[in-house]
């Protein structure tokens, strides 16, 4: 059931309450990287993890499976992070890693030559625009335009239009903070990529509860799938330009990826 996200309650205020619907369970943790475990930045390079959040993760992942799942090239989250024992999901699920190498699954790969294709185009017409980036990725190509004027955001819209319009059976758009990405259209997401994580490491049971926290517009998929079997917790403030009037399948809310902080360290004592 969708909710406003000014309805929500807060994560650290009903902290009594999530330990009862834990009590006796194995939390299985999703975290999305931008937004939740690092502020929002205007360029993709400048969001390093703090020193604490990456302990606190470390500590967690040392009592229960932890996943992270980002819109972020895999390789390109790992080395962000620092950490070499997380499964990651990088390309909101396209592309699936684990240390021990028991799980890998990439999507999409079929459509390399495409999307080589696509990332040329977006760096033709939107290199001379000012502030607008591209982000090549392993499954997926993104069209930046935090740093772009308000008045050329239309035409980094319709460069992408342009091009899916050319594809419309082969490739989607996914839209997120300030930035379009560009996919493979197949049916794939970051909840698909959450369920498929659950199957496989045999934590689709009655004494797992799935934790899912992310902040952006693709982590509703995540939100939704597990709706029905986990706790969904929403990273963003109500007041935010980005979140105002955003009704979401969130359970809780964080406000700050600091209280992320502190909420990861209580469930990992």
């Amino acid at each position: 059931m969708a909710t406003n996200v000014s309805d929500l309650p807060h994560a650290l205020a009903h902290s009594d309450e999530l330990a009862r619907r834990l009590a006796g369970k194995v939390p299985a943790v999703f975290l999305d990287y931008d937004g939740t475990l690092t502020p929002i930045v205007d360029r993709p390079e400048d969001a390093v993890i703090s020193q604490g959040m990456r302990n606190a993760v470390r500590r967690l992942a040392q009592r229960c499976p932890v996943c992270v799942v980002s819109g972020r090239d895999r390789r390109v989250v790992q080395e962000l992070i620092g950490l070499d024992d997380l499964i990651v999901a990088g390309s909101h699920g396209f592309d699936i890693w684990s240390p021990e190498g028991t799980i890998g699954r990439e999507e999409g790969a079929e459509f390399e030559a495409l999307l080589d294709e696509v990332k040329a185009r977006l760096h033709e017409e939107l290199d001379p625009i000012e502030g607008a980036l591209v982000e090549p990725k392993r499954s997926s190509v993104a069209a930046h335009y935090r740093l772009v004027s308000d008045e050329e955001r239309p035409r980094v819209k319709e460069v992408v239009d342009t091009i899916l319009a050319e594809y419309p059976d082969e490739l989607k758009v996914t839209p997120g903070k300030m930035v379009y990405e560009i996919q493979p259209k197949l049916d794939w997401d970051k909840g698909k990529a959450g369920l498929y994580l659950l199957e496989v490491l045999r934590l689709d049971r009655d004494d797992v509860v799935p934790l899912y926290l992310g902040d952006d517009i693709t982590d509703e998929d995540a939100f939704e799938a597990l709706a029905d079997r986990g706790i969904n917790i929403l990273v963003g403030r109500a007041d935010d330009s980005e979140v105002a009037g955003r009704t979401t399948a969130a359970d809780y809310v964080l406000h700050t990826t600091e209280e992320v902080r502190q909420f990861l360290d209580t469930l990992g004592r």
